[in-house]
């Protein structure tokens, strides 16, 4: 009873000459999915390797490539691994410490100190030998806080390694429809040529029949010139984009060769929601990523606030220690012991204070920063569902457009040749025609590209944890 109340008593006391943490709290506030607006249908589920509905092999290894030697990803990985390393050191601080420690050394001893004959005034060997342990008793749960801190960083890191592996996936994936499209304009380049050069044909014939003059012809051959300086630029824009596919797939100039022309069904079905997703913020890699960055500061304030009260170690130590090698490790110079250290902050200059205040603004840091990325999401997914449709109907709407283009510039041509209109009527038609198959080609790539970047923007394929974790049950469960 006495040995209790000596301990209740040394406890009051210790508490009562401790620093005192300063009554602040966070002043911001996550932002909830019905704050934001979210609709009540989850986003459909994308499946792995989603960009195989475009039905292009290159496409596939071109990814595949991509993920596996991206310096990007490369770095995402380094740091998540990074990040486990320190949540393993944090780890380490709540168990048990054992060291060993030994030290020999020859020397003379006082001869009017505390060391009797006959080591008194002569030279003598003089050492230790010990096994030693330190304990964090942790009783205000500092330690677990910082594991707990690390811990959240450490999944924070592996969240920002799949939305590194999304965003690359997704990234590569729309150069190469970017890669088609510059195909799909060089021909559009080259038809042109080849329209134009028909032209000045028909141009030269009608002079020599006397139906025009060599002022048509001068301007046909003007025409031509340009539209073969037009192809040039296509084809620089095609290796361009060439090159920036390469580079996404971690390749340098040695693969261009290998990389052909798509083949790609730009219409290949993906999952896409028709409105914001009720479940989007437990979809997407950096939101879920942003959200653990705050659960880590709250749990480094509760460490800072910890650090207040006293940290209590338990101390042991065993070995030998003896004047002479020949008595080292004999059991008289055995030395043992155990007891209790403790650490008690009474003047700290406001250390602890402003580490605490300093910890509580990172947990506002913290919440604005997952706020940022929860409004960037919906304002995300918001603008590719306004474009999908707007797409689609200017795509419907250029396709007829195209149809009239070429007809148009079918008869205009007719007409020429037969001399029933004038060169500027053609001129006229291929304009429009010209204006009509760069447009469609435009449209179509933007729209396929829109489509990715809706599924990339409600998560793609990637499988947020809590879905992990039900999905490994459900398999457990079944075998």
């Amino acid at each position: 009873m006495r040995s209790a109340i000596t301990l209740a008593t040394l406890t009051s006391l210790l508490l009562g000459g401790c620093v005192l943490p300063p009554s602040i709290e966070p002043q911001e506030t996550a932002l909830s999915p019905q704050a934001v607006g979210l609709g009540t249908e989850a986003a459909p589920q994308a499946p792995s390797a989603w960009w195989k509905a475009f039905g292009d092999p290159q496409l596939d290894d071109l990814v595949a490539r991509g993920l596996a030697h991206n310096p990007t990803l490369a770095q995402a990985l380094a740091q998540m691994r990074s990040a486990q390393a320190q949540t393993g050191v944090a780890h380490s601080q709540t168990l048990p410490q054992v060291t060993i420690d030994g030290e020999e050394q020859r020397q003379r001893f006082s001869g009017t100190y505390i060391y009797p004959p006959p080591y008194a005034g002569n030279w003598n060997w003089m050492g230790d030998l010990n096994a030693n342990l330190s304990w964090n008793i942790d009783f205000w749960g500092k330690q677990a806080a910082l594991v707990a801190q690390a811990g959240s960083e450490e999944e924070a890191a592996r969240l920002d390694a799949e939305g590194a592996r999304l965003a690359i996936s997704g990234a590569l994936v729309q150069a190469y429809i970017g890669f088609d499209r510059a195909y799909a304009l060089a021909d559009v380049a080259t038809q042109t040529v080849a329209q134009r050069q028909h032209i000045l044909d028909l141009s030269r014939q009608r002079v020599s029949y006397g139906l025009d003059s060599n002022a048509e012809v001068r301007e046909a051959e003007s025409l031509l010139a340009a539209a073969r300086a037009a192809e040039e630029r296509a084809t620089g824009d095609r290796d361009l984009a060439l090159h920036e596919v390469a580079a996404l797939a971690g390749e340098g100039a040695n693969a261009y060769a290998a990389i052909h022309r798509p083949a790609l069904r730009l219409e290949g079905a993906l999952p896409l929601p028709t409105a914001l997703p009720a479940d989007l913020l437990s979809r997407r890699p950096d939101v879920l990523a942003a959200r653990m960055r705050v659960e880590a500061s709250l749990s480094g304030r509760k460490a800072a606030k910890a650090s207040f009260y006293p940290d209590v170690n338990l101390m042991a130590f065993a070995g030998w220690a003896a004047i002479g090698l020949d008595t080292m490790l004999l059991a008289p110079s055995q030395n043992y012991g155990v007891g209790p250290a403790i650490h008690l902050p009474i003047f700290d200059g406001d250390k602890l204070k402003s580490q605490y205040i300093g910890a509580t603004a990172d947990v506002d840091a913290a919440i604005a920063g997952y706020n940022a990325a929860v409004v960037s999401a919906v304002h995300n997914v918001a603008d590719r569902l306004t474009e999908t449709g707007s797409l689609s109907r200017q795509l419907a709407d250029e396709r007829q457009s195209l149809d009239a283009a070429r007809e148009a510039y079918r008869l205009a041509e007719r007409r020429y040749r037969a001399g029933l209109s004038t060169y500027l009527s053609v001129l006229s038609a291929e304009t429009l025609l010209l204006d009509a198959q760069q447009q469609q080609v435009t449209l179509a790539a933007a729209q396929a590209t829109n489509r990715i970047q809706l599924l990339l923007a409600v998560g793609g394929d990637f499988t947020p944890p809590t879905q992990k974790a039900a999905s490994n049950d459900t398999t457990t469960n079944s075998q």
